[in-house]
């Protein structure tokens, strides 16, 4: 190689031209041609070692992680240390009860969360038809099932659907294109959004141990709820204590991490729920009886989808949404 380069410098040994030498201006690689991935770090990176890490980030556990990955503990192990070996930094803290992210850990999968999804979906387009994938929380609104029809009529696409038990449904992790938001959107999330539609509100209150004769009434007040003790979905719920006038607000009974939890803690008697309309319909329970409510704030209804580097088909979504549907 030292040969070969003497040779093309002009020179009989492996050192190159003297500075100032013209031939040097001439045959030396210009730096913006450099190749951005001729990175040593990046060589022994393997896509395998990617996905052990960022499902060992999520699972907080290597036991989780190797099930979810379907392979052995030991593998999914050497895997994760060998990307810690190429990058030169320490990704997670491990002792015998749980496994946590250093800074380090925290920035590469703040990073990663939304590429690798992105880069399995390029790497699988070649071989079909595109699909956008449509997250959603507890239930997709009936609004989308002839959106999802126009798009593939208009596009050819597909849609899968993806249900996610997180406040913006598989968007901060790229696990979504495009996705149904119930409730107001953080500005801070980084997300282009238009109002499908909006939805009443109604209350989910136990059948047993229903304070007042709750469970008898057809209608409630808004303001009724102020004395009651709330159960609320802080997840992927859209009523929490601060709808209510300051100073007129409901206890807080007990938070549910998703639908089913939220769910259940209603029927169990821990407090009165407050959810959209079409949970009433689509998700009757034994020990829970929706009432309707009257001067509540109605749900908003978002598509919506990342503000930078979106699906190419994600704004055509949107598009086609139009006015608002019910």
């Amino acid at each position: 190689m030292n040969d070969v380069r003497g040779i093309q410098d002009g020179e009989g040994t492996a050192a190159g031209p003297a500075p100032g030498d013209a031939r040097h201006d001439v045959h030396a690689p210009a730096a913006r041609d450099a190749d951005p991935l001729a990175d040593p770090a990046l060589d022994g990176v393997e896509l395998r070692h990617l996905r052990g890490f960022l499902a060992v980030a999520e699972e907080r556990s290597f036991t989780h992680a190797a099930d979810r990955l379907r392979t052995g503990q030991p593998a999914l192990t050497r895997a994760v240390r060998a990307l810690e070996t190429a990058l030169g930094v320490r990704l997670l803290d491990r002792t015998t009860r749980r496994v946590a992210l250093t800074d380090a850990g925290r920035r590469l999968y703040a990073d990663l969360a939304p590429l690798l999804p992105r880069l399995a979906a390029a790497l699988r387009s070649p071989a079909g038809p595109a699909v956008l994938r449509l997250g959603f929380t507890s239930l997709l609104p009936t609004a989308c099932h002839a959106l999802i029809a126009d798009f593939r009529a208009a596009t050819g696409a597909g849609v899968g659907l993806v249900r996610r038990d997180s406040p913006l449904a598989g968007l901060e992790t790229g696990e979504s294109d495009v996705a149904v938001l119930r409730g107001e959107v953080p500005r801070e999330a980084g997300l282009r959004t238009v109002l499908l539609l909006t939805e009443p509100r109604v209350a989910a209150v136990p059948r047993a141990a229903a304070p007042g004769g709750l469970a008898h009434r057809r209608v409630l007040d808004w303001a009724e709820l102020a004395e009651l003790p709330l159960v609320v979905n802080t997840v992927a719920g859209t009523t929490r204590p601060e709808l209510w006038p300051a100073g007129r607000r409901p206890q807080l009974a007990c938070t549910a991490g998703n639908f089913d939890e939220w769910l259940e803690a209603v029927a169990a008697g821990h407090g009165v729920g407050v959810a959209p309309e079409p949970v009433a319909e689509r998700h009757p329970h034994p020990g829970i009886r929706y009432v309707r409510l009257k001067n509540a704030p109605p749900v908003p209804v978002h598509l919506a989808l990342p503000a930078r580097d979106a699906h190419p088909l994600a704004a055509r979504f949107l598009t086609l949404s139009g006015a608002p549907r019910r």
